[in-house]
């Protein structure tokens, strides 16, 4: 049953209850942790390059299903800067076609060379963009509905670093597509607020880190839990690859390394590597990793 105070984009194409979207998050949105956000009736995505192969994604979304009790939920399409990343893409892609999933987030790259399988299989397609000027092109391309970020956002909030609440209020005036407003954004009031602005809902990231499904360790949770706001930190700005993460010894050797200058990869590749940033979900060990 939708909610009739809050009636959409959101609620009335996705068959949502409330506007609320719960984005994909790398190494945490399972089927459990999405399952649970579909049965409290908000969108949640599975992010499909967590289960690694097709077979693990289908096995995923198919789990996903039998929790959900017949409500909606999406997947989210991660589409790397560098090309040959992609590659694992197209089955992914091919999997969400076949096991009609309603709705995905593609977030990183443009989804161009996606959109036309999506759109075929009768797919809802959100794209993910931290600045106004990427939301232009993505609307363009055709995706049906914008997910917009500012410099608030946990993850990646893109090289331009506009804040959220400034973007939330021009996107609506002078883009012709529905805008989700994401970036730092963690209370009803906000929502209110979106709203007003005429976003059609808002999209939660950080927030929904110390829910009970969210797969991560409690000692992460807690961090989170305790946190003021001042313990993140955006590094590798020098790749233009802004990366918003928990303070650590890790981000002080990229700032570090950032400082002198140093441009080329590979001294940043242990770092930012995200086999460490999962161990560090699973064993609250916080010292390295992109968290």
């Amino acid at each position: 049953m939708r909610d009739p105070l809050f009636s959409t984009w959101l609620t009335e194409n996705l068959g949502l209850k409330h506007p609320i979207l719960c984005g994909g998050l790398m190494w945490l949105a399972d089927a459990r942790y999405v399952a649970a956000v579909a049965r409290a009736g908000a969108g949640g995505f599975i992010s499909a390059l967590t289960c690694g192969n097709a077979d693990a994604l289908r096995a995923e979304i198919r789990e996903c299903r039998t929790l959900a009790d017949g409500k909606p939920f999406g997947v989210n399409l991660y589409i790397s800067m560098r090309g040959e990343a992609n590659a694992r893409l197209e089955d992914l892609v091919e999997v969400v076609c076949e096991e009609k999933i309603p709705f995905v987030e593609t977030s990183g790259g443009h989804p161009g060379e996606m959109l036309p399988y999506l759109k075929e299989a009768g797919i809802k397609v959100l794209h993910k963009v931290p600045a106004v000027r990427y939301a232009r092109s993505a609307a363009k391309a055709g995706v049906d509905a914008v997910i917009l970020i500012g410099a608030e956002s946990g993850g990646h909030p893109g090289p331009l670093m506009i804040g959220s609440w400034v973007q939330g209020a021009e996107a609506p005036r002078v883009l012709d597509v529905p805008i989700i407003l994401g970036g730092g954004v963690g209370t009803g009031g906000q929502l209110a607020a979106a709203l007003a602005m005429g976003c059609e809902g808002v999209l939660l990231g950080t927030r929904m880190l110390v829910a009970d499904e969210i797969p991560a360790h409690e000692a992460y949770k807690q961090k989170i839990a305790e946190g003021d706001g001042s313990e993140s930190v955006v590094v590798r700005k020098i790749h233009r690859s802004h990366h918003r993460v928990l303070a650590n010894e890790a981000t002080a050797e990229i700032l570090a390394l950032e400082e002198q200058g140093v441009t080329e990869f590979e001294p940043y590749a242990s770092l930012v590597a995200g086999e460490t940033t999962h161990h560090a979900y699973q064993t609250g060990d916080l010292r390295r990793g992109m968290i």
